[in-house]
């Protein structure tokens, strides 16, 4: 069986001390989900969240460098493996690559997580969500600002 590995993040910013979490539709654009891709040679798992983040998403921002978390579904015949990185918004852009078929959403972390699909990924940003705070990701987490 193959095997693919891919890299996700969760954007997010605060407001108010609130977390928004940003959402974008599925190619086919029947779920709500994360940005995501395969991490091509040579390329690390951070950067690739952060560039299907920027493709896919139109944000950049700063990926922490310890994945939040992971999962595996099945697609294109094989196993996809993903590891999920939170990214920190810093810029939100006002058109990028897939802008003509995927929608975005700022969303309040906890109606993200009733919205996003697979299960597994819900449990990923219900543990993001826990454990989150401001002064947390700070003193625990490297920041990686690009590779």
């Amino acid at each position: 069986m193959t095997v693919f590995q891919q890299a996700a993040a969760i954007p997010y910013k605060t407001d108010k001390g609130n977390l928004y979490i940003l959402l974008i539709r599925s190619r086919s654009g029947k779920k709500w989900i994360i940005p995501k891709g395969i991490i091509e040679d040579g390329d690390t798992a951070t950067y690739t969240a952060e560039k299907e983040t920027e493709e896919e998403a139109g944000v950049t921002g700063a990926v922490h460098k310890e994945p939040v978390g992971k999962y595996e579904y099945d697609k294109w015949g094989g196993l996809c493996r993903v590891q999920v990185f939170s990214m920190r918004v810093t810029e939100v852009l006002e058109e990028w690559d897939e802008m003509d078929f995927r929608d975005r959403n700022w969303v309040k972390a906890k109606k993200a997580i009733k919205m996003v699909k697979p299960k597994q990924l819900r449990k990923i940003l219900k543990l993001f969500s826990k454990s989150f705070n401001k002064n947390n990701l700070k003193k625990n987490q490297e920041l990686v600002l690009g590779n």
